[in-house]
């Protein structure tokens, strides 16, 4: 179901960050042609063009060839360029009715649609562009008032940008719909009387359990995610927390973000650094088991196991983890009396009580919003997690950051084992502002490289050459398919060892 939702997620994304490219290059009249979710080497699952106003389908079909043909001397040989390539030339209208009628290469200005049968990405093929789809050696030897290298810088730059603006803007309009539908749920940390469960990698920092945290470097958090951001993606290191009656200032070690990762990959990215401090309440009791055959009933509150007291529900679950199949003094809460128990750990690690849900002992605030009101909150909440995830991104280039990368596996677990139609758009517009974030980056074959080439070009004045982008191209591919390589290794290693 992960796989599904990861799927279909970026089935979306490719699509509409294709048909930004789309959109543009036809406003500048631009032919467009193919357009394809998932590639397609030699043949498609499936493949659609509109001619003379009637659309053709095709099912595991062929490949259809360039509207091209080899420029010829007067012998009738193929030219060469001076890398002994075939040197190519559109197809003349004469040639092109020639053709039979239902032969797709005789309508270059319609744009075959279809859905290649490798399951990777996507594209937009747009003439006269040396892209993934083609090289240098396969544009004409003549540039074409159709094609993408006759138009002018700002026109082609608009066509490049075009992508990366409507994965940009998908997310904030769907972060704005949802809030829309859903409104939003938030616990602020003013409402948190018991305080904070802090993780053993705090308590090395000076933490104390149930410390409320006041403020990071001057500025009051509001809910936890505002500490994780504080203090592991911006690596603030001044923290004030009220201890019971008392004020306690405590500074953060350095590269607290880059220790945090490190043990993130050793414990298998489930590492929880800090939570809500919430009690374990029994909400009941299965028949047959353990806690039954000591009269546990629902109520009683578990405070502690063996020698640790006065333990929260993520300690209890924590120490029950290590306990299997093995007997424990359980300490418990019932009608304000302390009581303890021996009782027996099975090889699940359970003892057979249902846990009160955590979330019923606060009440999340919760807002509704106007559609009206919901677009530029939507707007507001998508920018705050691009610049979360930006600030975030200097972690990567750490030696425990590049550890923590993760390909298609990691990014499936992002999402729930369930269908969750919250959790899936969720997951889907942020996984759109890193598709167009990632896109903007300088690298060639991403936008971004394109993006770098077109502004060199209005700064010069000088066009980059064809075969020169092609080199560039070539070189950005390998770069990030060797970059994809590492992130699916780190995927593979972590499930096998």
């Amino acid at each position: 179901m992960q796989w599904l939702q990861l799927i279909v997620a970026l089935s979306i994304l490719v699509v509409i960050h294709e048909l930004g490219h789309f959109c543009f290059a036809r406003l500048f009249k631009t032919r467009v042609e193919k357009f394809y979710m998932f590639f397609n080497p030699r043949f498609s699952l499936v493949r659609a063009k509109k001619i003379n106003g009637k659309w053709q389908i095709k099912f595991f079909a062929r490949n259809v060839e360039a509207s091209t043909v080899a420029v010829t001397d007067e012998m009738g040989n193929e030219k060469k360029d001076e890398k002994g390539n075939t040197i190519y030339r559109p197809m003349t209208e004469s040639e092109l009715e020639a053709l039979p009628e239902d032969d797709w290469r005789r309508y270059p200005d319609s744009t075959e649609w279809g859905i290649g049968w490798v399951p990777f990405g996507g594209y937009c093929a747009i003439a006269g562009m040396v892209d993934e789809t083609k090289a240098a050696t396969d544009l004409p030897s003549e540039p074409q008032p159709w094609e993408f290298r006759s138009k002018n810088v700002w026109q082609r730059l608009c066509i490049i940008i075009g992508g990366i603006l409507v994965n940009f803007v998908a997310a904030l309009l769907i972060f704005g719909v949802m809030l829309f539908h859903w409104g939003k749920d938030e616990l602020p940390l003013s409402q948190v009387h018991t305080g904070l469960y802090y993780s053993d990698f705090l308590l090395e920092e000076g933490f104390q359990q149930q410390d409320k945290i006041l403020s990071i470097n001057g500025v009051e958090p509001r809910e936890i995610k505002d500490i994780f951001q504080a203090l592991v993606v911006e690596g603030k290191r001044d923290v004030v927390v009220l201890r019971g009656s008392d004020t306690v200032s405590l500074t953060m070690t350095p590269n607290l973000g880059e220790r945090y990762l490190a043990l993130q990959n050793e414990k298998e990215n489930n590492y929880i650094l800090l939570d809500v401090f919430i009690p374990l309440v029994i909400d009941s009791v299965k028949p047959g088991t353990a806690a039954a055959s000591i009269s546990m009933k629902k109520g009683d509150s578990i405070v502690g196991i063996n020698d640790a007291d006065n333990l929260c529900y993520i300690q209890i679950l924590d120490k029950l983890k290590k306990c299997s199949c093995d007997s424990v003094t359980l300490k418990f809460y019932r009608e304000g009396q302390l009581m303890q128990e021996r009782v027996y750990i099975d090889e699940q690690c359970m003892i057979g009580v249902v846990p009160k849900s955590p979330m019923a002992f606060y009440t999340p605030v919760h807002t509704d919003y106007t559609f009206f009101e919901a677009i530029p909150a939507g707007i507001q909440y998508g920018w705050s997690l691009l610049e979360m995830y930006v600030k975030q991104f200097r972690l990567v280039f750490t030696k425990e950051g590049a550890q923590s990368v993760g390909g298609f596996g990691a990014i499936s677990n992002l999402f729930p084992e369930s269908w969750d139609w919250y959790s899936f758009w969720h997951m889907t517009a942020f996984l759109s502002l890193i598709l167009a974030f990632m896109n903007f980056l300088p690298i060639p074959a991403l936008d971004g490289g394109y993006i770098l080439f077109l502004l060199w070009e209005i700064v010069t004045r000088r066009k980059p050459s064809d075969k020169f982008l092609e080199i560039a191209n070539t070189i950005g591919f390998w770069l990030l398919l060797a970059l994809m390589i590492f992130a699916n290794g780190n995927d593979i290693f972590k499930a096998f060892f």
